[in-house]
């Protein structure tokens, strides 16, 4: 038996949490969908995950920011999700710890 792979998606558009937890979930996939960085830091106390899903533009802390802060604390992997596409913020990302960068 495969054992569900637990995500954690964190990024403040709503139809974009929604477009990626309705996917994952058709997979059956366990995810939980946040808005932000406050959100993110209780899913994590709350449970475990596989796997963080994580925007880089999120108001209040960044999600540069909340990747080093989880990166400290765990090596869970990072997908990071971005708009941006300048290669200096692929360069900042990757110093953060290992991730991928979408």
């Amino acid at each position: 038996m495969v054992a569900m792979l637990s995500i954690l998606i964190v990024d403040d558009d709503v139809q974009i949490r929604q477009l990626l937890r309705d996917y994952l979930s058709e997979f059956g996939m366990s995810v939980v969908a946040v808005a932000d960085g406050k959100a993110m830091a209780e899913a994590l106390e709350k449970g475990s995950f596989d796997l963080v899903i994580l925007d880089l533009m999120l108001p209040g802390e960044d999600g540069l920011t909340l990747c080093r802060n989880l990166r400290a604390q765990s090596d869970i992997p990072i997908l990071m999700l971005t708009a941006r596409g300048e290669a200096m913020d692929r360069v900042v990302g990757l110093r953060s710890g290992p991730m991928i960068i979408l």
